[in-house]
């Protein structure tokens, strides 16, 4: 189990040390995509680190293997705890994906929080189906850029996907980070602290995308609670599969 100090640290030994690592931070619209697909799901068990983005998801881990978590590890704030890190240490930052205007207000509201920050790179998400060795060429470009983490914001499950085809590419961490992008950008706010200590950031994202959101937490966030029942009481029980182990082309870039 981890926490911000321990993924945060995990992630900076890695930089330092020139070594994949691949991060992401899942809430229950992120843990069902792996339940819906099992393929997708041993690419979810191949990370190195996964950490409990929403408050359900902590409250799963603690009722199912008594995890004792006293908090999430919601992925913005690790976000930002990595890149004050990795300005604290030198170590440059590549930005991928998202779309040019997000990005354009992004680095400037990153520079500011962390003056000393190095951003080796940055690269709008193309929405689109890689072409073949495309992979390999985007490998290349952040390798020459100088960076050391990569902060990869391209939603879920695309993030993942290509988190998980890069690792093998990169001597570096990748983390996939959601919707932190537009929230450092200042696009999304964050809802009060209250709903988010109650589970109810679901309902303040719904709010303010509705038609883009509706089926994620309408049809999920009860499918989820259902096999958490379940499985506490026996009628249900996990078999993930194996982590995967074979290459995959990036199906969104």
């Amino acid at each position: 189990m981890t926490d911000y100090a321990d993924a945060t640290e995990r992630i900076m030994v890695a930089a330092r040390e020139r070594r994949g690592f691949a991060v992401t931070a899942l809430a229950v619209h992120g843990v069902m995509t792996g339940v819906q697909d099992p393929a997708h799901n041993a690419r979810l068990n191949s990370f190195d680190l996964v950490t409990p983005d929403g408050q359900p998801v902590r409250w799963g881990l603690n009722v199912l293997h008594s995890a004792g978590l006293s908090d999430r590890v919601y992925g913005p704030t690790l976000t930002l705890k990595v890149v004050e890190r990795a300005a604290a240490e030198g170590l440059p930052v590549y930005l991928y994906g998202s779309t040019e205007p997000t990005l354009a207000k992004l680095v400037p509201a990153l520079e500011k929080m962390f003056p000393a920050l190095k951003i080796a790179g940055v690269e709008a998400s193309k929405f689109r189906k890689s072409a073949p060795g495309e992979a390999a060429e985007i490998a290349d470009r952040i390798k020459a850029s100088g960076a050391r983490v990569v902060l990869v914001g391209l939603g879920c499950p695309r993030q993942e996907v290509f988190t998980y085809a890069m690792r093998p590419l990169l001597d570096m961490p990748l983390l996939a980070v959601g919707a932190a992008f537009d929230y450092h950008a200042g696009l999304l706010k964050n809802p009060p602290a209250w709903m988010q200590k109650y589970a109810l950031e679901w309902l303040w994202r719904l709010g303010l995308e509705p038609k883009r959101l509706w089926k994620r937490y309408v049809l999920l966030n009860p499918n989820y609670l259902a096999r958490l029942v379940a499985q506490k009481i026996g009628l249900w029980k996990a078999t993930p599969p194996a982590p995967a182990t074979e290459p995959v082309e990036i199906f969104a870039v």
